[in-house]
């Protein structure tokens, strides 16, 4: 339960930090927007590059590590449910037993 505890913490200080890191990004360039919880608006396809990039590359480039960390922050949100569920069943069974 004690190491449990400690991993929450710990993927919580790692997500705080990730989200820090999303509003960095979204104050370089207004035209990425204030959403901490959703991709930009383009979506690139796999294995063709953004005919965009051309135009703008330097705000192609802040999108796609924009996009990047968002993902990374899912993932961690999705270890944390994970590591809950299991910190939340522990918890249980140590009361019920």
């Amino acid at each position: 339960m004690f190491f449990g505890t400690l991993a929450m913490i710990i993927l919580y200080i790692i997500l705080r930090y990730i989200i820090a890191w999303i509003t960095y990004f979204n104050n370089l360039d207004p035209r990425l927007g204030d959403s901490t919880w959703r991709w930009s608006y383009d979506y690139h396809v796999v294995g063709e590059r953004d005919i965009s990039d051309l135009d703008d590359k330097a705000f192609v480039r802040l999108r796609r590590k924009k996009n990047n960390i968002i993902t990374l922050m899912y993932s961690v949100v999705m270890i944390m449910f994970i590591a809950s569920m299991s910190l939340l069943s522990k918890i249980l069974i140590f009361f019920t037993t």
